[in-house]
């Protein structure tokens, strides 16, 4: 029997299985161990911004996938590109709709802001599942490749 998807905004009492998900989602995705301390407080920050939305993919009262979305305003579009990221699903609850479900409720959400101009994620070269996925969205590989510089504390 296929249980109900509830989509909701995340809030301060979601902060433990934030913390828990996106610690798996970086061990299974680039074999990182995340700062515990550093992560939660980041995720108590991201909870607190304007421009910065956690979303819950819930069944039966539990939560079992999220996502994060946060804004780039883009001056060539005149517009906002809203990211998508820290994207997790249980295992359990994997290729179930989950993050069919989560991305439907954003896409539904940008179409709904005409500021909104692009739905954007990054994915891992090797994460071949997560790329399919997103392209059975109606994603398509934009063509850049993100560049980063770190360490500035």
């Amino acid at each position: 029997m296929e249980q109900k998807i509830n989509i909701r905004e995340a809030h301060k009492d979601d902060l433990a299985i934030l913390v828990r998900n996106n610690q798996v989602l970086a061990q299974e995705t680039e074999a990182l161990e995340l700062n515990a301390d550093v992560l939660r407080e980041g995720i108590v920050q991201a909870l607190k911004r304007e421009e910065c939305h956690y979303f819950v993919a819930v069944i039966a009262e539990k939560v079992v996938g999220q996502t994060m979305i946060t804004y780039e305003w883009s001056d060539w579009r005149n517009g906002i590109i809203w990211w998508i990221q820290s994207v997790y699903v249980h295992p359990d609850h994997r290729k179930q709709g989950v993050f069919r479900t989560l991305f439907g409720h954003i896409e539904n959400l940008a179409r709904s802001h005409p500021q909104v101009k692009a739905l954007r994620l990054y994915v891992m070269h090797n994460n071949a599942t997560g790329q399919r996925t997103y392209q059975s969205l109606g994603m398509n590989d934009s063509g850049y490749i993100i560049f980063e510089k770190e360490n500035f504390t």
